[in-house]
């Protein structure tokens, strides 16, 4: 089947997973990490794109940015992969590519999904197993978000200053989003549109997707659905 196009939509959210080739590891010490947030905040600073949410997993990742020009996002990703595997390769005395084929991608309707979206990410760690609290996992946003530790990655969305009238009343009530997991329900819709390349929310926003962005945002008519291994399901 055809690769659907990257979309391009300036000031739109997008909910971004690249994960290692084979699932192998991506980051393997913690010059890794610090080396791989580095060349992020570089390349969205360089394409004007906005990162409000991040997770660094063993063998993947996940972003939520919001890209400021179009294609953006795609130029983010591509010079990060650009400097991120040439030193990863160095390092490691290994060659050949380190991600499995293109990052997966899907827009996020901010009124509906975009806090379902951060509260995923932050909660991979908790998911896989790692930490009982996102606080206590180093290589995500989490702590910036939810108290104000500084990070020079981290951008907050409009939707978060929204949250409170100052830095300490909008921490609290994001804490209060991590009260309880993300249900199944939400899990899957965000799992099947990032993995799959759908838009993510109403009908209504996806239809206006559809319209700018001229493809598909949503599944057609019945086909093979990829095998499980294909997804992402952390």
């Amino acid at each position: 089947m055809a690769r659907l196009p990257r979309y391009a939509a300036v000031g739109v959210p997008q909910h971004v997973i690249q994960r290692g080739n084979n699932r192998s590891a991506v980051f393997a010490a913690e010059s890794d990490y610090l080396f791989f947030r580095e060349c992020l905040v570089a390349a969205c600073m360089l394409h004007e794109c906005e990162l409000h949410a991040y997770v660094f997993m063993t063998n993947h990742s996940h972003l939520l940015m919001t890209p400021r020009t179009a294609g953006a996002v795609s130029s983010v990703m591509q010079d990060v992969g650009r400097r991120y595997v040439k030193r990863f390769n160095a390092t490691y005395q290994r060659t050949g590519t380190l991600w499995e084929g293109r990052y997966r991608a899907t827009l996020v309707d901010h009124d509906s999904y975009l806090f379902a979206c951060y509260r995923y990410i932050e909660l991979n760690p908790v998911r896989a197993g790692l930490v009982g609290d996102p606080r206590d996992y180093r290589w995500s946003s989490h702590r910036a978000n939810a108290y104000g530790v500084r990070d020079p990655a981290v951008i907050p969305h409009a939707s978060y200053h929204q949250l409170g009238p100052d830095a300490k009343s909008r921490q609290s009530a994001y804490r209060a989003f991590f009260a309880t997991p993300v249900d199944d329900s939400t899990l899957d819709a965000i799992r099947d549109a990032t993995n799959r390349g759908w838009a993510l929310g109403s009908k209504r926003f996806r239809e206006e997707v559809a319209a700018l962005e001229k493809r598909r945002v949503e599944p057609g008519l019945p086909g093979r659905r990829p095998r499980e291994n294909d997804d992402i399901r952390i």
